[in-house]
Order: C-alpha cells, then sequence, then structure tokens
C-alpha cells in the first residue's frame, strides 16, 4: 500500500487554478504507485471563512467529475477538500473519491473558533474505507485538537487516521504533538497533509507528515514546498519517499 499526502499552495478563491494543481499531483501520485492521496483542509478552494458561500460545492457538482476520472482511471482514492452544501447546511468537508466512482462525504465535525458563525457541524458523515485490508478513517483541522475524535476513530477499529489541516507555523507544534500521541496511544499508523502556502490571508506551516502505529515520526516535508510526501507499507514496515513539485 502506497498513501500520498498532498502538500499545496492554494489560490485563494481560484478553484480553477487549484483543480489544475489538484490534476497534476493526482497524476504525479499514481504514476508512483499510491492508492490514496488526501489533499490539506479546503484544499479546492483554500480555507475561507466569510467568502465560503459563494465557493459553495455540492455533493454531485459537475467540477468534481475530472477527479471522479481520475480516481477510475488511475485505481486512486482521492481526498479534497470544498465547503459543502448538504440540504441547506453549509460544511466544511471533503470528498472521499472512490476508484468505483462513487462519492462520499466526510464533514468537520470540531469547528474552530469562529467557524460556527459560518458553518454547520454534524457527526452524520463519517465514513470509513478499506485499502488493503486497512480500515481508513478521516479528520479535518481542528478535529485532532478533540480528544474524542481519535477515540471514536480508534472505537471503529481504524488502522490509518487521516488528518488534512489548514495549521500555522504557530500551531504546527501542537498538531505534531498530538498526532503522534495519537499514533501511539490508539495504534493508528497517521497521514497529515498541511497547506505550505498562504490562505485566508495567513500563513500556513507545510510540515505534512507520516507517523507509523508505534508513534514514530516516519517522514515530513518542510515548510515551504509543495509536492507529495508518499509512504509506502511493507509488511510491518514503511519506507517513504518525497517528491517536490
Amino acid at each position: 500500500m502506497i498513501l500520498a499526502a498532498a502538500q499545496t499552495k492554494p489560490k485563494r478563491g481560484d478553484i480553477s487554478s487549484n483543480l489544475l494543481n489538484h490534476y497534476h499531483l493526482i497524476e504525479l501520485a499514481a504514476q508512483n504507485g499510491a492508492n490514496l492521496i488526501a489533499f490539506p483542509e479546503l484544499s479546492i478552494t483554500g480555507y475561507e471563512r466569510e467568502n465560503a458561500k459563494e465557493l459553495i460545492f455540492t455533493k454531485e457538482d459537475y467540477r468534481i467529475d475530472h477527479l471522479k476520472e481520475l480516481a477510475v482511471r488511475n485505481n486512486i482514492v482521492i481526498i479534497a477538500g470544498a465547503p459543502i452544501q448538504i440540504d441547506s447546511q453549509l460544511y466544511i468537508g471533503e470528498f472521499i473519491i472512490a476508484p468505483d466512482n462513487s462519492v462520499s462525504i466526510y464533514t468537520k465535525q470540531f469547528l474552530h473558533t469562529g467557524e460556527d458563525e459560518f458553518f454547520d457541524s454534524t457527526f452524520d458523515y463519517n465514513p470509513m474505507i478499506s485499502i488493503e485490508d486497512q480500515n481508513i478513517s478521516f479528520a479535518i483541522c481542528a478535529d485532532i485538537d478533540n480528544p474524542l475524535h481519535p477515540e471514536n476513530a480508534r472505537k471503529k477499529e481504524t488502522d490509518i487516521y487521516i488528518a488534512s489541516i489548514f495549521f500555522s507555523p504557530n500551531g504546527i507544534p501542537n498538531a505534531y504533538r498530538d498526532l503522534q500521541n495519537y499514533a501511539q496511544k490508539h495504534k493508528m499508523n497517521v497521514l497529515m497533509s498541511n497547506f505550505s502556502g498562504e490562505s485566508w490571508g495567513s500563513p500556513s506551516a507545510g510540515q505534512s507528515a507520516f507517523w507509523n502505529n508505534k508513534g514514530e515520526l516516519i517522514a515530513q516535508m518542510n515548510d515551504s514546498d509543495s509536492g507529495l510526501l508518499l509512504v509506502e507499507k511493507q509488511d510491518d514496515n514503511w519506507t517513504s519517499k518525497i517528491i517536490i513539485n
């Protein structure tokens, strides 16, 4: 099994440009044998609050059609984030696009301070997928600040916990501390994807990373590059490769 974390520099509100970057990185991940690629929080639009209503996606949104085609063609699971409207509610969500052309949605459960002015939260959209007998669960940004979230993932017998985040340079040490702790405590492998460029007018910290289920940091990117962090499972060991875009 090969997993990829995409570290990207979003263009604010420029959905077309951001999607082109997604396409490129998906193809690059597939060329390197990846079974799954995870992008950061709200990766398609960049992180937004006040402008989120102007950037809304729906489950059947035509703008994810090419992502679906890429998932099928390359036999890869794609996790890409956007503000997603379901019924009359607006969520910080992500599309989980499978090689069988199906789409499921995960929605952020624990909102950051101030996000509740613009977004709703729910526990209703919390899918689990399986690749090579490994159960995979998802988290978005502030979800990882609440220990209940990884605890619930462990109760579902999660093997791999994937966190798509937008953390600043000030916040990333806490993210590292918490994710390392969750990996060790709950015996889960943890893959984290973060932006490396500015979003919402604020800097992001990059340093996308992977911890094995002993809590050992296997690989991390730096704070400024964009590209892919690839990890490969061979028996009980993980090896890594970083590709700078």
